[in-house]
């Protein structure tokens, strides 16, 4: 008796009870869940937050460049007493209210002014961390995407290999039982089938855990994802240079063009902190009136007595600060500043590496997924032959079940390897663009038009007319 075929296994478990995410009639698709991740996504928005909160340091340094004006008043009541040549005493009682208003004007203030120029590059750079977010959150969408899509597909894998191992173990059951071969066989069928029914739990697990994290993501529970077509072109990246895609990197990776405005903060944080040293010249002008009492006229030989009436008082000028001494800490945070210069052009240099680096890496990455994608495809075929032609070489003799057995298990993994390749490739293709700065929801767009609605892992796992291929690779041999 033949062995079941690839597409005849996996015809048989079909109707099983095995878990699978539930199907619906309108499965959500990339696009869908990046929209739902935009909207609901905790940690992009926590960065808008953060974004808004450091913007807010822009307005808060131009406002030590801009006039300060303020105003106040005071009541205040004195009481005295004065002894009277030691026998009697008098006590007199004054009460006084002042109002005042008061303006400054910075007319030279470098400190204040460098201080401006820091918050400014820091609000740039923070627009650009946002806007690196946001650009992660549409790899973040495909990643939790295509997981699912992977587990699902491995589980289907892993089903099948189940059921084919069943039907190994059903044969070799039925030849002991008739006496064409003895319980090795059953027990070596037998374990082959207990180990793929394990695999197979752990891959309904990997599915329940791919739409958690989904959930995670977008705080929306899916019941069923649109699977990516076989016709999705695998291609090399365009262009197929790697030097090119690192120019593109080093222009406009967010993160990079992120850091470059740190570092320009922290050189300005310096000049910031140099200007400690040099002096500041402010306009001051200054009005009050109330009680003579309160303001504390000096008495006028020409009123008599202490003029105790109403009285106002204006005064206008210029004030000059020379600092000569601070005890160290204007040259101390003169020093730190150097510091925090240093370490941000170190950073933005370990950035810039790992820049260069990521881009050539997912540069190879995405021209081996090419390759290993339509070599896998090939290993299926090929492995699917060898399977058919260890069963013969089983049934006439030749051949023993544990060979029956690994050129099965050698078929699955082949299967599982196409299809992570697969997705490996859409995920590295996007990785690439990452880097590059040129991610877009526009490349979820592209990866769209390729989802099939109507994919069902149990029988859309394989490359379509594999029956066919199979047949050609046995002919040829």
């Amino acid at each position: 008796m033949r062995l079941l075929s690839l597409t005849f296994a996996i015809a048989a478990v079909l109707g099983s009870a095995a878990y699978a995410a539930p199907l619906s009639q309108n499965k959500v698709n990339l696009l869908d869940v990046y929209q739902l991740a935009v909207e609901n996504n905790a940690d992009l928005a926590a960065a808008h937050a953060d974004y808004q909160a450091q913007s807010e340091r822009v307005p808060q340094a131009r406002a030590g460049l801009l006039p300060q004006i303020g105003a106040g008043a005071s009541n205040t009541s004195n009481r005295s007493k004065v002894d009277v040549y030691g026998s009697s005493s008098q006590s007199t009682s004054r009460s006084a209210l002042v109002y005042q208003a008061s303006l400054s004007q910075p007319l030279f203030r470098l400190d204040r002014w460098y201080q401006l120029q820091a918050a400014q590059a820091s609000n740039e750079q923070s627009a650009l961390e946002l806007s690196a977010i946001e650009q992660n959150l549409i790899l973040q969408s495909s990643e939790v995407y295509f997981s699912v899509l992977r587990a699902q597909d491995n589980l289907a894998a892993s089903r099948a290999e189940e059921a084919a191992f069943k039907r190994q173990f059903d044969l070799a059951s039925e030849r002991f039982d008739v006496g064409l071969s003895d319980k090795t066989d059953v027990l070596q069928a037998q374990a082959a089938y207990d180990a793929a029914r394990a695999n197979r739990l752990v891959a309904e697990r990997m599915v329940r855990d791919a739409f958690q994290a989904v959930v995670t993501l977008t705080n929306v529970e899916l019941e069923a994802l649109e699977g990516v077509k076989h016709s999705l072109p695998i291609l090399p990246p365009s262009p197929n240079d790697a030097n090119a895609w690192v120019t593109t990197a080093s222009e406009q990776n967010l993160q990079l063009q992120a850091i470059n405005y740190a570092v320009q903060a922290a050189q300005d944080s310096v000049k910031q902190r140099k200007s400690g040293h040099a002096p500041t010249v402010d306009a001051i002008a200054q009005y009050q009136k109330g009680d003579n009492d309160g303001l504390g006229f000096i008495n006028n030989p020409m009123l008599g007595n202490r003029y105790n009436g109403k009285a106002e008082q204006s005064s206008i000028g210029l004030q000059l600060n020379i600092p000569l001494y601070t005890g160290g800490m204007t040259s101390s945070q003169v020093r730190e500043g150097v510091y925090r210069l240093d370490q941000a052009e170190q950073m933005r240099e370990s950035l810039r590496r790992k820049t260069v680096q990521d881009a050539r890496n997912f540069h190879r990455a995405v021209n081996t997924d090419v390759e290993q994608v339509q070599a896998l495809k090939q290993a299926i075929i090929s492995s699917q032959s060898a399977v058919e032609a260890t069963q013969i070489g089983y049934d006439v003799g030749t051949r023993n079940i544990v060979d029956v057995l690994d050129a099965q298990r050698y078929l699955y993994a082949a299967v599982r390897n196409y299809n992570n390749a697969r997705y490996d490739y859409i995920l590295n293709n996007l990785r690439l663009q990452q880097t590059a700065g040129t991610l877009s929801p526009d490349n979820l767009q592209a990866l769209s038009t390729y989802l099939n609605p109507n994919y069902d892992p149990d029988s859309d796992f394989l490359p379509p007319n594999l029956d066919k291929e199979i047949e050609a690779n046995l002919r040829r041999r």
